[in-house]
């Protein structure tokens, strides 16, 4: 581990202003968007694409019959387009940076794996478990962060020396954090491991809730993210998926923060319901704002009163179809995004 900054004062930090929400994002287009054969046996919401899909979906953009691999490229990008317009019509700084297209990095587009950037201009870099997705981290990414959107980056905390011993930590795809009361959930999986997350707490000054979670075939959710949002009054959590023995816990430490609980079924986890997120925006009108933002296929698997509740919560909902990134990645609209917390 590295530190750019090492004799800063922790408590100098935690004393810093906190916020839940940022304003600004970064996101990655991608190059070679495809089925990562190396992250599918630890994410069963990824599916194999047929064909057939991979031409259905190409649809979305304009382009002469390709390869099977460009198709689910060129559908891969117009989903990510389309949350970009959305993101940006609605008033959210986005940061877009282009993959290289070598090597290829079939999950380029989710981002928040990687790299963190955080209020007190601290940088987490983070050990991934599969070897391809690891080319994904790149300096320049991070350099098209601080030049575009005017992040201050002040120290850099280097995980990735855990990838020698197997040790995953993935960003805020294991991490769900509530930066108001300096809490990290964190649910164990091949790609989150409880040394790692422990490790990241001393560093930032959170307190881990570590437990376990399940889909409904018994698998362990292979992010944090997918089954649980924090936004500023509201937490979305599928409940359902924790195991029995940590349950009661994490909705306790969940309800002391004083935020409405949402709770969400296995199937409504699976359609991506708990894979959304609450940023920050700016209105004329209105002043600040908040957006909670979600995938088409999150918002038709809310109930008509989780809905009515969530949106009571925030001050607008986004939804944004991107079927093809979550068919074949397994990842919706909150993977998409690295929060940026100028």
């Amino acid at each position: 581990m590295s530190d750019d900054n090492p004799g800063k004062d922790l408590s100098i930090r935690e004393r810093a202003p906190r916020r839940q929400c940022a304003g600004a994002v970064l996101m990655i287009r991608p190059e070679s968007f495809d089925y990562n054969p190396q992250t599918a046996a630890t994410n069963t919401l990824q599916q194999v694409p047929s064909d057939a899909q991979r031409d259905v979906s190409a649809r979305d953009v304009l382009q002469p019959p390709r390869s099977d691999a460009q198709h689910g490229t060129a559908a891969g990008k117009a989903d990510f387009e389309r949350l970009v317009r959305a993101l940006r019509s609605e008033g959210v700084s986005v940061c877009v940076a282009a993959d290289t297209p070598e090597p290829p990095k079939p999950d380029a587009v989710f981002p928040n794996n990687w790299v963190s950037f955080h209020e007190d201009g601290t940088v987490v870099l983070y050990p991934m478990l599969a070897p391809n997705r690891r080319r994904e981290r790149r300096r320049e990414v991070i350099d098209a962060v601080c030049g575009k959107l005017g992040f201050k980056a002040s120290r850099t905390v280097d995980l990735t020396q855990h990838e020698n011993d197997g040790r995953a930590l993935e960003g805020t795809g294991s991490l769900v954090l509530d930066h108001l009361n300096r809490v990290a959930y964190a649910s164990l999986s091949l790609r989150t491991d409880r040394a790692v997350v422990e490790e990241w707490s001393q560093e930032l000054g959170y307190e881990p809730v570590v437990f376990a979670a399940r889909g409904r075939d018994g698998v362990p959710l292979y992010h944090t993210n997918v089954l649980m949002s924090i936004g500023q009054q509201v937490v979305v959590v599928g409940s359902e998926c924790i195991d029995e023995r940590d349950r009661g816990p994490v909705l306790e430490r969940l309800r002391a923060s004083g935020r409405e609980i949402i709770e969400i079924a296995a199937n409504e986890v699976e359609r991506f319901a708990g894979n959304i997120l609450e940023l920050a925006s700016w209105d004329e009108a209105l002043g600040d704002i908040r957006l909670m933002v979600m995938s088409a296929t999150a918002r038709s698997a809310f109930s008509a009163s989780a809905y009515e509740r969530l949106s009571a919560c925030t001050d607008a909902v986004i939804a944004v179809p991107v079927p093809t990134i979550e068919r074949v990645g397994g990842g919706s609209v909150r993977c998409m995004v690295a929060e940026v917390f100028l």
